[in-house]
This record gives structure tokens, sequence and C-alpha cells, in this order.
């Protein structure tokens, strides 16, 4: 069957969405091509925020190639499936702008693997997919005209019916990915590099998906949850492919980016940098000292609470004291150009303190960001503590109770937020 796979035109005005607002290539958009294509089925990739299509322009080329389904995201990438923006206005301007011209309507993302009832009513689709997608937008061409497939989620008469658990796809045997040079010479993106000015094309890949631990304000309930590592030749060869193609700088969008030897050798030879984010405790000197030689270039480490009590409130399991992290985030720094250690907004940590400390680490050539305030993700222990299992007005629950604690936000977010309803009214209905 013909299938139209499309990133739409991503915009964020009066979003607090916490994300990169550049464009990154859509990892499960390419994986899924792979399986469809491998099985037999015609398919159309299109990347409107990569290549800069308007709305209106992807829905022509996308009613030229006449699928009978098309699959729309609702977060800009994989990357940003765990901070994703709470609003659905961009893809339900996607839809809109098909018009019903791309054959049957299929949604992939964190808000239809959290709350798919109101997913499928706000978005006018046909099939929502629960969890990580590849795996179920292949099964859905497969049974097409069925839907009832594992991790299917569909209205009927206005009630909502779902086809077995969320979905994980059997990520370690996924292939390895390959991009239109087009698309590779538009990205000009580095993703949190600031070592240096970016020279040459950027890129995203995945080494792991998921994370052993299970720290409360992570949306990772409904997907990308168990933690799993990708055959190593297969993302060696994806690299490979990446840098054949003129990239000079990787980013590994893992959950979790964890100490593996036989990658970071692999890397060595390979003279690419690279940037991923981390838990710094997890790093002993010697292998910090490798990943600084295999071209790490970037760490975004997180270390939320300056306490061991706020750690241990944020379900972090660390088991180090704040002095031996912030010990080893000065060693990191001495074999990789830029560290940064992340700070979240919490009730035991003083101000006085937070300054002093990165002061030090500034002192030694650390970044640690101002404490920013934590967003209760539908698909995070944090939400599921506060308010339960997630209803239909999850996101709008979270966003309210976001709006009202804080008024100053981080400086990537914007600074006039609105309400869900009023960005989603911004669009015609689907």
């Amino acid at each position: 069957m013909r299938v139209a796979l499309v990133n739409p035109p991503w915009h964020f005005e009066n979003s607090i969405y916490f994300g990169c607002r550049e464009a990154h290539l859509p990892l499960e958009l390419g994986a899924a091509k792979h399986l469809l294509e491998r099985a037999g089925h015609q398919v159309l990739l299109r990347d409107g925020h990569l290549c800069g299509t308007s709305l209106a322009g992807l829905a022509e080329e996308i009613a030229a190639f006449a699928p009978a389904m098309t699959v729309v995201p609702t977060a800009p990438s994989y990357l940003f499936w765990r901070c994703a923006p709470p609003e659905l206005r961009v893809p339900r301007e996607m839809i809109a702008a098909l018009d019903g011209r791309g054959g049957r309507i299929v949604v992939v993302g964190p808000h239809g693997s959290a709350t798919p009832g109101a997913t499928l009513r706000k978005l006018g689709a046909d099939v929502v997919i629960r969890g990580e997608c590849e795996e179920a937008i292949l099964a859905l061409a497969t049974a097409w005209p069925r839907t009832d497939v594992p991790g299917a989620a569909t209205l009927r008469l206005g009630e909502l019916h779902l086809t077995g658990p969320s979905q994980a796809t059997r990520f370690a045997s996924l292939p390895a990915l390959a991009w239109p040079d087009g698309w590779i010479a538009a990205h000009h993106h580095h993703h949190h590099r600031f070592d240096v000015a970016p020279t040459g094309p950027g890129a995203e890949v995945e080494a792991s998906r998921g994370c052993p631990y299970h720290c409360s304000f992570c949306a990772k309930i409904d997907f990308r949850d168990a933690y799993r590592r990708r055959d190593l030749q297969a993302l060696i060869a994806e690299i490979d492919g990446l840098r054949d193609q003129g990239v000079r700088y990787v980013y590994f969008i893992d959950e979790i980016f964890l100490p593996q030897p036989a990658l970071l050798e692999a890397l060595v030879e390979r003279h690419i940098t690279f940037g991923m984010q981390t838990r710094i405790d997890l790093w002993k000197p010697a292998m910090l000292e490798l990943l600084g030689r295999a071209g790490c270039v970037s760490i975004e480490a997180g270390v939320e609470s300056l306490t061991e009590e706020g750690r241990a409130a944020l379900d972090k399991s660390c088991r180090m004291s704040t002095q031996d992290l912030t010990d080893r985030l000065i060693q990191a720094r001495r074999h990789v150009p830029f560290v940064q250690a992340n700070l979240i907004q919490s009730p035991g940590d003083d101000i006085g303190d937070i300054h002093a400390w990165r002061e030090h680490l500034q002192a030694h050539g650390v970044w640690a960001n101002d404490p920013v305030p934590m967003f209760a993700y539908p698909s995070s222990p944090d939400y599921h503590a506060r308010w339960g299992a997630p209803d239909d007005d999850a996101w709008e629950r979270a966003l309210d109770h976001y709006l009202d604690q804080f008024d100053k936000f981080s400086d990537i977010q914007d600074g006039a937020p609105k309400s869900l309803a009023a960005l989603e009214a911004e669009c015609l209905p689907a």
C-alpha cells in the first residue's frame, strides 16, 4: 500500500515547550520508512521542518502521492517525545491542510500514548498508535484495512477502543537509517553544541532507547521505557553513512547515554565529534577519558537537586554525594570541551547554595543552569502521583498547574504562554 510519513513545519509561539526549536532528523519516521519499504510498501517521507516546506506544499505533495494512510507525529522528533509541546496545534494544522486527501490519518507520539481518546477527538484522526511506533505503523499497513493491531486506539461511535498495551519496538534490530543528501545538507544545526561554531552538517542518531531509572519528572511511562541497546554494527554503519554525506557532528538522542566501551572505541577511529546526555555518576574517570578521545564535545548531565534528600525525592537513585558529583563533573570537563549540569527547581534547595555551586563549577569550566520549573507530563511518575492515570484532560491539567505555579520561565521558553485551549483554537478544526 501507499503510506505517507510527514513531519510538519513546527512552530512554538506562546508555548511552554522546553525543547530545541531547530529541526532534527525524524528518526522514528525514518525507521518506519525502512521497515515499510522492506515489506514492499510504497512510502513518501517528507519533513516540512527540516526542508522548509509549508503546510500547503506538504499537503499538495501528499495529495499527489495519493496514500491510503498518512502518519503524523505530535512531537518534532523522538528526541522530544519526553518533553513535547503540550498543545496539538501543529499536527491539527497539518491534518487540516490535508483536507481529507491523505487517506486514513494515523497519529503517533506522546499525546496519543498517554491520552489516546483526547488525541483522536482533537485531531479527528482515524487511528492513534500508543507507544513506540515503527513496528506498529508496519503492522497497520500489513493488516490494512483492519486497524485492530497491537497498540492501536480508535473511536467507534464515540467510544474509545484500545487493542492491547502500548508498544515497544524491537529496537536492538533496527537497521541503519539513511537520509537524502539534500536533507543532510540542510541540517546545519549541531544540537547542544557550544564549544565552537558549527561547521558542516549535523545529524542525530540513536544508540539506545529507554532508561533503567525511573526519575519522577521523566515522561517515559507510556513509551521509550525499558532500556535497550542498538546493534552496534547497524549503528556504526549509520554513522559511517552520515560521515560520507559530510556530517561532522552527531547528537545521540538516547534518554541516557551509558558507558559502552565498544561504541566509544569504534568512534575513536572515526574522528567525528558528538554530544549526548547522561548521568555523571555512572561515569568513572577512565571512561571519561575514553569519552573525550572518542570525540565527545558536549555532555548534558542531570543533577537535578543539590541535596541528597532532593535527589531522593525525585527518585534519582543516586549513590553519590553532591561533592562527588561536583568532582566528577570537573573531571569530565578535563576531557570534554562543554559540560552542563542540569538543575530542577526543588523545594529543599537553598538559592544561596545554588548560586555558590554554579560559580564554583563555572570557575572550573562547567556550566550549570538556573533551576528550571518541572512540568508534570502525563507520562511522568510525577503526574501519576499527583492525579492518577491520565484522562482526557491530562495535558490541560498539567499546563494549568504549571502556569499557576510559575511566572518565570527558562530562557528557551516563550515568555507569554497561552492556555492549551487557546493554542489549539488557533487553527481550523481538523
